[in-house]
């Protein structure tokens, strides 16, 4: 089906005026100055009225299984439906484990990334857990990398946790090689994603494998790095000295997560730090579980991330008074660069059709998903195969 929209105010992400954008299928056919001549062909119309039209929203770390299982089987967090992403934008999620990698599976995580594809969905997901020796699929994270086709990379591998299986140093570098030269083989990204908490060692053993080993700064990603004040400068010193790009966690707004960054402040304070902006990406957590911790390790609270927060911190953003084309690339763009999410991002002419539509209030309207609508005129007309 051919799909024409109309006087489109077009973010690429960079701001591309009113531009008239023609769907083939699933993919963007061609973006125009002028509605292009299409008398007698078969078109579906949809008229923008100059409202802003946007990438779809790329969450490269996403528990689409369910996370948590930190308070007992009863506090395993259910997969999220498929409505939930697209009622927020999202259009492409990388799916992983967390701290339960036991009763939850490799084999889980990549059957859930099909079924979201199969839903309409773009969904990849990363091998591994917590715990090192990771949890893969083939027994080994460069074959899972290497012939999974979903499987961009590891993660997230806590440190700095009680929750960490306290990995050795030479056990992180290990892991790094492995990823990096799967990612060599496979074409892939072969990026090892880190899990921080708040322990004393914070970034430590990030630092030390960019300065004492010869993986390169590409193949790392600390993700939580905004979990507290401290944490968060050394994760501005790793990105000024050592290069790595780090990745910011889109954490609700609870005062039981304090000293927590929002998101909003820790993108400003990078962004005011002068540091490049390919260097960070944005995410959500969305399934994932989010503990209380006495000073004990007991759990005191446990909440749940959600697929909203995305959306909720680039209108946040834009409250403030950042203009859209800044802050679009921390979700679209770069993670989809990243993680080497091809035809992911971006509008431009051959990119997958992954659309949003914000109206003047930014406010999202309409979401479309590999061409179709998911969401149209505030309305979800797609829903996930056992959604009511």
């Amino acid at each position: 089906m051919l799909r024409l929209l109309l006087n489109a105010r077009v973010f690429a992400p960079e701001p591309l005026g009113l531009r008239h954008v023609l769907v083939a299928g699933e993919q963007i056919a061609g973006l125009f100055d002028a509605p292009p001549d299409l008398a007698g062909v078969a078109v579906e119309t949809t008229d923008l009225e100059g409202r802003a039209l946007v990438p779809g929203l790329v969450d490269a770390h996403v528990h689409i299984t369910g996370g948590g299982g930190e308070a007992g089987y009863a506090s395993s967090v259910p997969p999220i439906p498929l409505s939930h992403y697209t009622a927020h934008g999202v259009t492409s999620v990388v799916g992983l484990l967390g701290t339960d990698d036991v009763t939850r599976s490799t084999e889980n995580l990549v059957a859930r990334a099909y079924a979201l594809r199969q839903e309409g969905l773009s969904a990849w997901c990363w091998t591994g857990g917590y715990a090192v020796p990771p949890r893969t699929l083939s027994g080994d994270v460069r074959r899972d990398i290497v012939f999974v086709d979903p499987i961009v990379g590891c993660a997230e591998i806590a440190i700095s946790d009680h929750r960490s299986s306290q990995p050795t140093f030479d056990e992180l570098a290990r892991l790094a090689a492995a990823c990096h030269t799967a990612g060599m083989i496979s074409g892939k990204a072969g990026v090892l994603h880190f899990h921080l908490g708040d322990g004393a060692r914070g970034l430590d053993f990030v630092r030390r494998l960019r300065r004492d080993t010869e993986v390169p700064a590409r193949t790392l990603m600390p993700t939580h790095v905004n979990r507290n004040p401290d944490l968060f400068d050394e994760a501005l010193r790793l990105v000024r000295e050592d290069g790595v790009g780090v990745d910011v966690t889109a954490f609700p707004d609870d005062e039981h997560l304090a000293p927590a960054l929002s998101a909003p402040d820790a993108v400003e304070r990078f962004w005011n730090a002068g540091l490049p902006d390919a260097l960070l990406t944005l995410t959500s957590d969305a399934g994932g579980s989010l503990p209380t911790f006495d000073a004990t390790g007991n759990l005191v609270k446990m909440g749940v991330a959600a697929p909203d927060a995305l959306l909720a911190t680039l209108q946040t953003l834009l409250r403030r008074g950042h203009p859209l084309e800044r802050i679009l690339p921390t979700m679209t763009a770069t993670p989809a660069a990243r993680l080497r999410l091809h035809a992911k991002g971006r509008i431009a002419a051959g990119y997958d059709a992954d659309l949003v539509v914000l109206d003047d209030d930014d406010a999202l309207v309409s979401t479309m998903a590999r061409g179709r609508w998911h969401v149209l005129d505030g309305q979800q007309i797609v829903r996930g195969t056992f959604e009511h």
